[in-house]
Order: structure tokens, then sequence, then C-alpha cells
């Protein structure tokens, strides 16, 4: 401890100490490396040295931190780094009316980490459609699928329908080993894996054998009509503009609709043939349809995954 060093310690009573501290410490350690100040943890309290403009900086982050592992949610390194460099305390420990997302049997809440996903969430809950657009890490599927297993679980719907383009530029699964099904499942698997975080894999199994959630190619939502349906269309960037307007209009009486995209990871030949691009041009301005987009400010997995999404971007610009 330097002689300009400040000693601070906060209250932790009532929340868990590894949710808190993290593995092997991690959520500690990563605010010893983004602001400075090290943390240690002894009983119901939580002290850190460093200077005094370090600890004024560090002090509402683990605040806020202890509040959310009041809650028993989880928090990840990732978590502590953005709140730590980016200034959004306030997206711990928000109350419910902020987005936060609460699923019968399922233990820990799901929250809205950046004010981007919870305006998202927001819209979801306002509007018939969303249309949400941003890169990858952002959220958009998984918390897309969140709201949909919480309408489920209230009732508010009485199925959930998932679908994505098969492959990209197009649904040619001929050249695929085995049947239809082993030949679609491969780029169906981010929706199952989004489902199985939410709901037991006993339950997952149980709705889709009786059809309470489907989860198809986007090809097989041709020609039917989903009515008290909540629908999510994955990676609509490859979806054409004929099937995004196939999709679209699959819409029934007590039905919702969200769309997820990324412009930066168009497949098919053709630019502007993507369905997402299109329907930038065409839908702004209908009621009951909202646009919303998520930017690297948003991405919630491995920081690097920022970076790279920044580096690639400059690259595109220069």
């Amino acid at each position: 401890m330097n002689n300009e060093d400040t000693r601070v310690t906060v209250a932790a009573d009532g929340a868990d100490p590894m949710a808190l501290a993290g593995i092997n410490e991690a959520n500690f350690m990563e605010l010893q490396r983004a602001l400075g100040v090290r943390v240690s943890q002894r009983g119901d309290a939580v002290t850190m040295i460093g200077s005094t403009a370090q600890l004024a900086r560090a002090t509402p982050v683990m605040q806020g931190m202890i509040d959310l592992a009041r809650t028993g949610q989880s928090i990840a390194a990732e978590d502590v780094f953005r709140i730590a460099t980016e200034g959004q305390v306030g997206e711990l420990g928000t109350p419910s009316d902020s987005g936060r997302i609460l699923i019968p049997g399922l233990r820990r809440a799901i929250n809205p980490k950046t004010p981007g996903q919870r305006e998202y969430l927001r819209l979801i809950s306002d509007h018939d459609i969303v249309i949400g657009i941003g890169p990858a890490g952002t959220g958009k599927t998984y918390l897309a699928v969140a709201k949909a297993v919480e309408a489920l679980a209230r009732k508010q719907v009485k199925r959930i329908v998932l679908a994505r383009p098969a492959v990209e530029a197009g649904e040619s699964l001929g050249f695929l080993p085995g049947d239809l099904q082993q030949k679609v499942d491969p780029y169906l698997r981010p929706l199952y894996d989004a489902l199985e975080d939410m709901m037991p894999p006993d339950k997952v199994a149980k709705a889709l054998e009786m059809r309470v959630i489907e989860i198809a190619p986007l090809a097989y939502m041709r020609g039917r009509t989903l009515n008290d349906a909540f629908i999510i269309l994955d990676e609509a960037q490859n979806a054409t503009g004929a099937q995004m307007k196939m999709f679209l209009t699959r819409l029934g009486v007590n039905s919702k609709v969200v769309v997820t995209g990324d412009k930066t990871q168009i497949d098919l030949p053709k630019r502007e043939d993507s369905g997402l691009v299109q329907v930038e041009r065409v839908l702004p301005g209908i009621e009951g349809i909202a646009f919303h987009y998520l930017n690297e400010a948003d991405v919630v997995r491995h920081r690097l995954v920022k970076d790279i999404i920044r580096a690639y971007a400059d690259d595109q610009a220069g």
C-alpha cells in the first residue's frame, strides 16, 4: 500500500460471495485491471485500496456489483469491464421495470446489460414487429428468445416459432449428409442453445415434441398463418427480399414478430438482395413496426469481440 493510497470498505451483506467475486476472483481481478484498485473480500465486507481518484470511480461500480449479487444474478468479468470502462453503473441491479425478464422456473433473471438492450426489450414489449439490427454479441437473438419464453410461460402466446435461413446465400441442403433434420440442425443450433439456457433440456424436448416450440428453416414458413405465437427470424440478413416478405406476412392474430440480423455478415451473392436491407427502405413509418440498432457498445461477449468488430469496421472504412 503506497503512502498516497487510501482504503474504502463497502458492505456486501446479502450478496452471494461467489457471484460477486467470480470464479477465482475473476471479477475482482477485472476491476483491478480496469481501474487500478486492489480488492479483497472478508465476510460481509469488500475492501478496495487505491488512490482517491481510483476509488471514486471504483466504489459505485462495486456497489452496483453488490446490488446485482444480492438478487442472486450472475456477474461476468465482461460485465465488470463494461461498466468500469463505459460508466454504465446504473445498468446493474436495475429494478424490474427496466427490462428484467423473469422466467418461471429459471433461478436467475435475464437482464439487459446496456441501455441499447433495455430499449430493444421495451420495443419488443410495445410493438407487434421489431427489427433488431446489430453486430455479433449484442444479444439480439438471445434477448428475443428470452422474451418469447417469458411470453409462453405467462400464457401470453400459445407457441414459439423460431426460423433461420438454413444456409448462407439460400437453402441448398442437398450436398449435406444425413436426413433433412440432420441437414438443418447445424444451422439452427444457436436457437436450441438459447432455449436450453432458459429451460431445462427435458422441457425443451417436450415442447418441441408437442410443437409448442418449433425451430425450422425459413422456407418452412411459406403458406402458413401463425396466430397466438411469438415468431423470431434470426440471421435475417441472409433472407432474400421475397423470403422476408413471405415471413412478415405470416403474422396472425395475437402474434408478435422479432427479426434479427447483422448487415455486416450478408452472405447472399448481392448485398441488395438481402431482405434485411430491403425492409429498412420499405417499412419505416408503419405504426406497430419498430427498428432498433445495436452497436459495439452493446456487445456483451468477451471484451475482445468488441475490439474485433471495431477493427473490421475500421478496415472496411479504410
